[in-house]
Order: C-alpha cells, then sequence, then structure tokens
C-alpha cells in the first residue's frame, strides 16, 4: 500500500456512495434511463487511475488502461446474467451475476493482455452479445420515475451501503494478492449497489430494467474515460489529464443517454402497438 492509499480508499467511498445515491434517486423519480447513465459514469475507476497516477507514475496509470476495455466487457456479461436471473428472486440475481462475473474476470486477468487493441475487440464482441441480450432478447422496458419520496435518513443509508461496497472492494485489491487484486480493482460495486437498492427498493422488474441503460452508459463511458486517461496522463500531467478524461466522458454520456433514450422510446412504442396502449404506463 501506498501513501495515498488512504486517502484513495476515503474517495471511493464518498465518490461511489454519491453515484449509487443519484442513480437511484434519478431512476425512481425520473425513470430508468436517466439513472442508468447517471450511475454508469466513470466514478471508482477515476479514482483508480487517478491515485495509479499520483502513486506510481503518469505512464504506469496509462499502462493500466491496457486491460479495461477487456473487464468492462465482463462487467457487461454480469449485468445480463442479473437481467436474466433476478426473476428468481435478488439473491440468485446477485449471487448469479457475481459468478458469471468472477469467472470471466479471472479468465481476463489470466491471459495477460498487453495489447489495447485486442482488448478492445474483446469489449466489442462483449459489448455486442450483452445489448443484443438486453435489447432484443429480453427487450426489456424502460419504467417510468415513480415520484417516490426518499427522505434524507433513507439517502444516507444508501449512501453509507453503496460507499462501504465499494470501499470494501478497493481495500481488498490492495491486500490481496497479484491474482484477486486484479480482479477486485475492476469489481463492478457500482453495479451491484445499484441494483440491490433499486431492487429492495422498487422492485425486481425496476431493477432489471436499469440493466439496460447502466450497461450502455457503464461500459461505454468507462472505456472513452480509460482511452482519455491512457493519452492523455503521459502528454498532460495526472490532474489535467483527468480534467480533460471527465469532460471527454460527460460528451460520452450524454451521447449514450441520447441512445438509450431513443431505444427507450422505441420498446415503449412497441409495447404499446402489442398491448393496445398499455406501453405507456409503463414507459412514460
Amino acid at each position: 500500500m501506498n501513501e495515498y492509499f488512504l486517502l484513495e480508499l476515503f474517495l471511493s467511498f464518498v465518490v461511489g456512495g454519491l453515484v449509487v445515491t443519484c442513480c437511484t434517486l434519478a431512476a425512481e423519480r425520473f425513470g430508468t434511463v436517466v439513472g442508468g447513465t447517471i450511475g454508469g459514469f466513470p466514478s471508482t475507476i477515476a479514482v483508480a487511475l487517478l491515485f495509479i497516477g499520483l502513486a506510481i507514475s503518469p505512464q504506469a496509470a496509462a499502462e493500466a488502461t491496457t486491460v479495461i476495455p477487456l473487464i468492462a466487457g465482463c462487467n457487461g456479461m454480469f449485468l445480463v446474467a442479473f437481467a436474466i436471473l433476478d426473476r428468481r428472486g435478488l439473491t440468485t440475481g446477485l449471487g448469479g451475476a457475481l459468478g458469471v462475473w468472477l469467472a470471466l474476470s479471472v479468465g481476463a486477468i489470466m491471459l495477460e493482455v498487453h495489447n489495447v487493441m485486442v482488448s478492445l475487440a474483446s469489449f466489442v464482441a462483449l459489448f455486442s452479445f450483452s445489448y443484443y441480450v438486453l435489447h432484443h432478447h429480453l427487450n426489456l422496458a424502460p419504467a417510468a420515475g415513480r415520484g417516490s419520496r426518499t427522505g434524507p435518513a433513507s439517502l444516507a443509508a444508501r449512501a453509507l451501503l453503496s460507499g462501504s461496497v465499494i470501499a470494501l472492494a478497493v481495500w481488498l485489491s490492495q491486500v490481496s494478492g497479484p491474482l484477486l487484486g486484479g480482479v477486485l480493482a475492476v469489481f463492478p460495486a457500482v453495479f451491484l449497489s445499484t441494483l440491490f437498492i433499486a431492487h429492495r427498493a422498487q422492485g425486481a422488474a425496476f431493477a432489471r430494467s436499469l440493466t439496460r441503460p447502466l450497461m450502455v452508459s457503464g461500459l461505454v463511458n468507462v472505456v472513452v474515460y480509460a482511452l482519455c486517461v491512457r493519452y492523455s496522463y503521459p502528454a498532460l500531467g495526472v490532474l489535467r489529464g483527468t480534467s480533460l478524461a471527465l469532460v471527454v466522458s460527460l460528451v460520452s454520456a450524454y451521447g449514450t443517454y441520447a441512445v438509450s433514450r431513443r431505444n427507450a422510446d422505441s420498446t415503449c412504442r412497441n409495447r404499446t402497438a402489442t398491448n393496445g396502449g398499455d406501453g405507456e404506463s409503463v414507459c412514460h
């Protein structure tokens, strides 16, 4: 562990808890498309790369991005497994998703990918498969905001729970061995916390409807952020490189929101035509 570790742990707790809380609150009030887009914005990966750059070097942080697209693809499979299995209960949904993710991530780490183009090609394949399953096979409809009034105590509990899960994953990634540490460094803690809270607060159907916008936003924006860090850190330094990567990710996030919104509208129109108008009550 390095001299920045406690600060990294604290920021992971704060940033992760804030993102998950904003994601679940926005989903409940404005719909799952908005909430999923927020939940997919780079958070823990941004903190991790920042501290690699500070503690080791900007070049080390840039090199660490090589495997991120591949692992992001594995995180997409986590969402697919949850969407399929959560109909059998929250424990089965999250447990099965974690099992699928662990198997894929361990395999990915053991491959020791050193070529970013191979990592990107793997990401495209896994993203395409995940997108096809969620959008075409499962055809998950977006859920409209329900205008729920979440009190301060509930929001604080969400932030505490999600921040603790994320900070625990960061801590374990530092104290574990090289293989397990590498796996836990890309643990989908934000997805896990978000889906757990959404399921408990709004039910299985609502949580499952979050998976598609979470996947589009979380996978694409994380990869965009990582690639920006890969080239901006060596050229601009850690702080300016982080600022540029965050700005680029904001633009990317808007693009993923537009795609998710368009797909949601298409799904709702299809549901309405099939069900004689019932789709509108679910989607809008």
